[in-house]
């Protein structure tokens, strides 16, 4: 239940998920840790190693902060009539179209999926939890998705059976 709704607040036009700083943040830890690493192998191995190439540090520092911040656009907005979802294309799902709105286990962690009357899946990146990249309110992120999903789909829905399941013939 969303703030509005529980302090009689006319609710939002829109509402927008994105994932946390950590969410975005976690991902790159092992790249950044192994760099770190070979930077510190550089300063106490006696060993003597290439030269120390301040180019590469820097493209890889460069690239690190640029996933960072374009991961800060995934995400979805939630209006009166579609789910726009923000990932490395933007899409606008009509309310309407959306027949299912459900939590699937993807690599040990947990997505909310929308299921579309034509057989299309599309997978949220955000809300998203799993291992290490935990978001304690998933579970409410999830019923404001379903509940704005009921709320706005429309009078004239109507659920449209999935693709192969038609009725058994008799013979």
């Amino acid at each position: 239940m969303t703030e509005s709704q529980v302090s009689g607040a006319p609710a939002p036009e829109e509402i927008r998920f994105r994932p946390g700083v950590w969410q975005r943040v976690l991902p790159l830890l092992p790249m950044t840790m192994g760099l770190g690493f070979d930077v510190f192998l550089r300063v106490v191995s006696p060993v003597p190693r290439p030269a120390f190439d301040v180019r590469f540090y820097s493209l890889c520092i460069v690239l690190v902060l640029t996933l960072v911040v374009a991961s800060s656009f995934f995400g979805i907005t939630l209006t009166p009539s579609a789910a726009r979802v923000h990932g490395l294309r933007r899409r606008t799902i009509p309310w309407a179209s959306v027949q299912s709105v459900r939590v699937e286990q993807v690599m040990g962690g947990r997505v909310v999926a929308l299921y579309e009357a034509g057989g299309c899946r599309t997978r949220l990146r955000a809300p998203f939890t799993g291992f290490l990249q935990q978001d304690r309110r998933f579970e409410e992120k999830f019923h404001v998705i379903g509940q704005w999903w009921l709320a706005h789909r429309g009078t004239d829905w109507v659920p449209v059976p999935p693709p192969g399941s038609g009725t058994p013939t008799r013979r």
